[in-house]
């Protein structure tokens, strides 16, 4: 079965007035479009365009309640909830600092904020469900701008190196907070440490020496854009102009110094970043699709006016130095089929593209293509339109148009040209 599903973009404040209207043709609502969100979460599920055909429900929350098995599968009925919540995201400014917890500590957290009577909407609370977050995001965008996960204790003292090397051209010279900032990492736990100091003295009203580190360090940032104005070598670029941009948004947040401890990265289009639990995170800017465990679980580590319980946020982050998580495509011997497959059972996202005038299909002239469902679909077009067909019926889906595809469709065709994102759950 398939059902034409749609929704209103949330206008979170960092949102992009036009990434997403543009993409999918429609016209631009006026305000901050930042998600788009299509599956049943309860924060935002998505809207069901004829309610007739699934029994009068008006989003997909509500039909899979009232018909789980018809909406899931026999196999997923008796979950009752849809596993993954696939989303179109454009960030014209950063986003918070975060990091998402394994299922354990998020059943663990849950349990415990029920028992101590926190409403689910409290605004000092952690857990919201019992269920882990893990996500991934593929670049839609020329450039998807990112933080993820720590870097190396050699790559940090490089950039600590390279702040002392431009304190010593200021005019009046203050490595004073550079120290403090060697110190803390010198610990024997030295990124914790760091980030328990910068979180917990960098918020409320005494703010001490995390606020003149981060006024230093944003001073210095400015001076090495200065310098490489006048075509002086900076070995981090990238890092010090994120610093200037995440001042301009976040005035004297401790997690402008955090951003340093953190790999930077530039996605191009079609590239992937895989985020599981405990990696912390932030968006910079650019469109993508995300995809991730239908969860609203998130530990805020800065970059916000939101509480951030820093506590909690250490036992769920995840201090080991990682490279940049990228996730490659899973193998496939199908053209124009991209699988990405993360190690988790919750979701997969399957990139769909067909060019006509480049690949006809059986001498047609139609390109096809085939995915094979295990669980329940979504598939949202982003470019040209395709006749969609499974084992039981068909749908015409073009550019800006989404469908919740139930799991005995099976194998589904997808013949015509453009561009889709299917989000289902692994074989």
């Amino acid at each position: 079965m398939f059902v034409g599903i749609t929704n209103t973009p949330r206008d979170y404040a960092w949102g992009s007035h036009l990434a997403i209207a543009s993409l999918l043709g429609t016209p631009p609502s006026g305000k901050p479009e930042a998600e788009l969100w299509l599956g049943a979460h309860p924060g935002s599920p998505a809207v069901i365009t004829d309610p007739s055909a699934v029994g009068g429900a008006r989003h997909l929350a509500e039909w899979i309640a009232a018909e789980p098995e018809r909406a899931l599968g026999e196999a997923r009925a008796a979950e009752g909830r849809l596993p993954f919540l696939l989303k179109l995201l454009a960030a014209a400014g950063p986003l918070s600092l975060q990091a998402h917890p394994s299922t354990d500590r998020a059943r663990a957290g849950f349990d415990l904020e029920n028992e101590a009577g926190l409403a689910l909407d409290a605004p000092d609370r952690n857990y919201k469900d019992p269920f882990h977050k893990p996500e991934l995001i593929l670049a839609l965008s020329d450039r998807f701008e990112a933080l993820c996960g720590f870097r190396p204790a050699d790559s940090v003292q490089r950039i600590v190196d390279e702040l002392r090397a431009l304190d010593a051209t200021m005019d009046e010279p203050e490595p004073e907070p550079l120290d403090d900032l060697e110190r803390h990492l010198a610990g024997t736990d030295g990124l914790r440490d760091t980030v328990d100091w910068l979180l917990r003295d960098g918020r409320g009203e005494d703010t001490g020496e995390v606020a003149w580190l981060v006024e230093r360090v944003v001073a210095l940032a400015g001076q090495a854009a200065f310098l490489a104005g006048g075509s002086a070598e900076i070995e981090f670029p990238a890092e010090l102009a994120t610093v200037e941009s995440l001042a301009a948004a976040y005035p004297g947040d401790p997690g402008i110094v955090i951003s340093l401890l953190l790999n930077r990265v530039s996605l191009r289009r079609g590239e992937v970043l895989y985020l599981p639990a405990g990696n912390i995170h932030a968006y910079l800017s650019g469109l993508g699709v995300e995809l991730m465990a239908a969860s609203d679980n998130v530990l805020r580590g800065g970059l916000t006016p939101k509480h951030i319980d820093v506590d909690e946020l250490l036992e769920v982050l995840d201090f080991t130095p990682t490279p940049v998580p990228y996730l490659s495509p899973a193998s496939s011997s199908t053209p124009g089929v991209t699988v990405y497959q993360p190690d988790v059972p919750d979701f997969r996202l399957v990139h769909i593209e067909a060019d006509a005038a480049a690949d006809g299909s059986a001498g047609s002239g139609v390109p096809m293509r085939q995915v094979a469902l295990a669980g329940p679909a979504i598939a949202i077009c982003t470019a040209g339109g395709f006749l969609v067909a499974g084992a039981t019926s068909s749908v015409a889906l073009k550019r800006g148009g989404a469908v919740y595809i139930t799991p005995d469709e099976g194998t589904v065709t997808f013949a015509g040209a453009g561009e889709v994102f299917l989000a289902t759950t692994p074989a």
